[in-house]
């Protein structure tokens, strides 16, 4: 089955990469503005797709996503080169909202023209607002934004590594807003079944210091690693990956992710099934007070945003619905 990314920036280069490393579809179709950069791409990971399940990895325009079953949009402007960089800030990728816009204006038309029945993965900062583009856009699309499902994997490492356990036997997720306004799901978080905080006390390990560290290290994981390589780039291919895989072989897969809820008109994380038709359900966690005050100051952030951007979206020719 055939799978496309849009935009072969840092993202789209390590998430073709990690695709084709995982066997992740059949056929990688990369597109970019500049064709010369995909055909590079391609060409180059194309020697080692004998390697690989996937049996052919190759550029073109977007008439080459024909029959896609999904299609990423991971071009746009990113964090560094948009300012989005400050630790105090907090608008976070916000800032990159109303540039990326524009962005999807060129993109999802001819994307689907293409590929009418493609689901749309979303990728590009601000994610879950600019999932909400794309659904003006592509009316009756199938839209998805990676949403918080990398967040939830920095959670899980970080509280791992607190406990001194494989992150596999970590269930912790991030809600809300792929940004600043993030929920961590503090209450519902588990070490193989056992509430974290029973197994603090039974380590004897002080539960405020423990949430400040893991929280300060998830929130600031991408301005870390930014300030590092210059963009924050492999954990979000991989995830982008894994979204590909779970949707091609109709995985039902429940991971954190971003969807459109109609009752708050906006996209946003919460845990949903992901298979061969997108997302296929939503699951409701359960949430102490403080998160579903949280929760709603996330969503309430995601409204606000969407709503300042609508000079932008009414000027690139669309106008912005529930």
């Amino acid at each position: 089955m055939k799978a496309g990314i849009i935009g072969m920036g840092s993202v789209g280069r390590a998430a073709a990469l990690a695709a084709l490393q995982r066997g992740s579809a059949n056929e990688l179709v990369l597109v970019n503005r500049n064709a010369k950069v995909s055909e590079a791409v391609a060409l180059d990971l194309g020697y080692g797709a004998p390697l690989s399940a996937t049996r052919r990895v190759r550029s073109g325009d977007y008439d080459a996503l024909a029959g896609a079953r999904i299609v990423v949009i991971t071009a746009g402007v990113n964090e560094k080169t948009g300012g989005a960089t400050d630790r105090q800030d907090p608008a976070g990728r916000l800032r990159l909202l109303d540039q990326n816009i524009r962005v999807m204006h060129d993109i999802v038309p001819p994307l689907v023209a293409a590929a009418p029945e493609a689901i749309i993965l979303v990728a590009t900062d601000p994610p879950d607002p600019l999932a909400d583009v794309v659904r003006v856009l592509a009316p009756g699309a199938k839209v998805v934004s990676t949403g918080t499902w990398l967040d939830s994997l920095r959670f899980r490492i970080h509280l791992a590594e607190a406990f001194g356990v494989n992150p596999q036997s970590v269930e912790a997720n991030v809600l809300g807003e792929h940004g600043k306004s993030e929920v961590l799901h503090w209450s519902g978080a588990t070490i193989a079944g056992v509430p974290w905080k029973d197994l603090a006390a039974q380590r004897g390990i002080e539960e405020r210091s423990l949430k400040e560290r893991v929280d300060g290290a998830v929130r600031l994981a991408n301005i870390n690693i930014i300030e590092g390589i210059g963009a924050s780039q492999y954990g979000i291919g991989i995830v982008i990956a894994r979204l590909i895989e779970a949707v091609l072989r109709d995985e039902k897969l429940a991971v954190p992710v971003g969807f459109y809820h109609p009752e708050h008109g906006v996209t946003f994380s919460l845990p949903s099934i992901i298979g061969f038709a997108g997302v296929e359900g939503v699951l409701a966690p359960r949430l102490d007070e403080p998160e579903q005050d949280a929760l709603a100051r996330s969503i309430a952030t995601l409204q606000d945003a969407l709503a300042r951007s609508q000079a932008t979206l009414s000027g690139a020719g669309a106008v912005l619905k529930a």
